[in-house]
C-alpha cells in the first residue's frame, strides 16, 4: 500500500466519521490512525521462515467513547469501543505476503489525567493473508507458519496519550499481534509481531462526552455452576491432508466478584478424532485407540463481564494426556455472547462461545459452541 493510498484512506475515514458524528450528534465518536514498525518473533524452533529486517503497517480504528448509558460502561470506567482495520507488510512479500485485518476492539483506561492518559487496547477478528503455504502456483513451501488465506487476528496495544484539545490527541505506544488459523489448515505455527507505533486521534464533536454518573446497585457476587460444549476442526500434519473434528466439553464452578468479573474453575474434556485416526492407521495400542485419544484438564480462569459480552482468559493443566503430548498446560482465550443473562432463576445464563486454545505461543484449535449457567 503506497503512502498516497494510505493518506487517501485515512482522510476518507476521518471525513466519513465526521459526517456521521455531526448528523447524529454522537459525541465521543472519532477516528484513530497509527503507523507501526516491528519485528517478527521466532517463537519456536520449527519456525523456519527468514526473519524480515523490519515489518511496517498502518492501523485505522473507528472509535466511540462510552458515556455510561449501560451500567457495565460505568463499572469499567467508560472504555472506548472500536472497529479496527489494519494493513501489515511483513517485509518479505514473496514468503509472508501481506495481511489485511478487520477486528472489533475495546480500550480500557489505566491512568487518566486531564492532559495525559495511559490505556490498554485488546482486539480480535479476521485477517486475510495474501500468501500462504502452497505446493501449487504460486508455490510457497517456505511458509510453514500460515496455511490459509483466512486467519484469526489478535492484537494487544498499550498507549501513552496526550490530549491536545477536545478534538485532537497524539499517542505513542507498543503493540503485539498474532495471526493463525488455529490448525484448521496446516501448517499453522502462526506469526507473532512485536513493535511500536505513533498515531493521532480525531473527534469531530468532542473527545470528552458528558458521562453519566449514578448509584449502581451491586450485582450479586454469588456462586454458580456452568457447562459448555464445543466443536473444533483439526488438520494434523502433513499439510493439505484431511481435517478431523474435536469434541469438547467443560463443567465449571463460578464465583462473581466486584460486580464485573466472574472467576471459574473446573474440568475440561476433549476427544480428538485425528489422534484416533493416527493410532488406528499405525496399529498403535491395538483396539484401545479411543482410550488414548481424549484429554482432560483442571482449569481456572476469569471472565471479564461487559454487558452481554464476556472476555475469557483460562489456564488448563492436564490430568490425562492423549497419545500425542503437547505439553503439561495450555491457555484459552475468547468470549461469550449471552443470549440472556439473569441474576435470579434456575437457569441464569444461555450463551454462545468461541475460544482459541494454544500451547504457549502456538495455537492448537478454535472451539465454537454454546453453554448454560445456573
Amino acid at each position: 500500500m503506497s503512502f498516497r493510498r494510505l493518506l487517501t484512506l485515512t482522510l476518507t475515514c476521518i471525513f466519513s466519521v465526521g459526517c456521521l458524528a455531526q448528523q447524529n450528534g454522537n459525541e465521543g465518536m472519532g477516528t484513530e490512525v497509527n503507523l507501526f514498525a516491528g519485528k517478527v518473533i521466532k517463537h519456536t524452533k520449527k519456525f523456519m521462515l527468514p526473519i524480515p529486517a523490519m515489518t511496517t503497517g498502518a492501523d485505522i480504528n473507528l472509535i466511540w467513547k462510552t458515556n455510561g448509558k449501560k451500567p457495565w460502561q460505568q463499572r469499567r470506567r467508560y472504555p472506548t469501543v472500536g472497529l479496527g482495520i489494519t494493513y501489515t507488510n511483513y517485509g518479505i512479500d514473496s514468503v509472508y505476503g501481506r495481511c489485511f485485518s478487520l477486528y472489533p476492539n475495546i480500550t480500557f483506561p489505566v491512568i487518566s489525567g486531564k492532559r495525559l492518559e495511559w490505556t490498554i487496547r485488546i482486539g480480535d477478528g479476521a485477517g486475510f493473508v495474501t500468501r500462504h503455504y502452497s505446493r501449487f502456483t504460486p508455490v510457497d513451501t517456505l511458509n510453514n507458519a500460515i496455511g490459509s488465506h483466512l486467519n484469526d487476528y489478535a492484537t494487544l496495544n498499550t498507549d501513552l496519550r496526550l490530549h491536545v484539545n477536545r478534538h485532537w490527541d497524539i499517542q505513542a505506544g507498543l503493540n503485539l499481534s498474532h495471526i493463525s488459523n488455529a490448525s484448521f489448515l496446516q501448517p499453522n505455527l502462526g506469526i507473532n509481531l512485536a513493535g511500536a507505533h505513533l498515531g493521532i486521534r480525531y473527534f469531530p464533536i468532542t473527545s470528552q462526552p458528558e458521562k453519566m454518573h449514578r448509584e449502581l446497585k451491586p450485582l450479586r457476587n454469588n456462586w454458580g455452576m456452568a457447562f459448555h460444549v464445543g466443536l473444533a476442526l483439526d488438520q494434523p500434519p502433513p499439510a493439505q491432508g484431511p481435517s478431523y473434528p474435536v469434541y469438547m466439553a467443560s463443567a465449571l464452578v463460578t464465583k462473581k466478584w466486584i460486580s464485573k468479573n466472574k472467576f471459574f474453575c473446573g474440568l475440561d474434556y476433549s476427544y480428538h478424532e485425528s489422534i484416533y485416526a493416527f493410532l488406528r492407521n499405525n496399529n498403535i495400542y491395538g483396539s484401545e485407540e479411543a482410550a488414548h485419544s481424549w484429554k482432560s484438564a483442571i482449569i481456572c480462569g476469569n471472565e471479564f463481564l461487559l454487558g452481554r459480552v464476556g472476555v475469557v482468559l483460562q489456564l488448563g493443566f492436564y490430568v490425562k494426556q492423549a497419545a500425542l503430548d503437547l505439553g503439561p498446560f495450555y491457555e484459552k482465550m475468547g468470549g461469550n455472547l449471552y443470549l440472556f443473562h439473569h441474576e435470579k432463576g434456575r437457569v441464569k445464563d444461555l450463551f454462545l462461545c468461541g475460544y482459541l486454545k494454544a500451547h504457549r505461543e502456538v495455537a492448537e484449535l478454535a472451539e465454537f459452541g454454546f453453554g448454560m449457567g445456573f
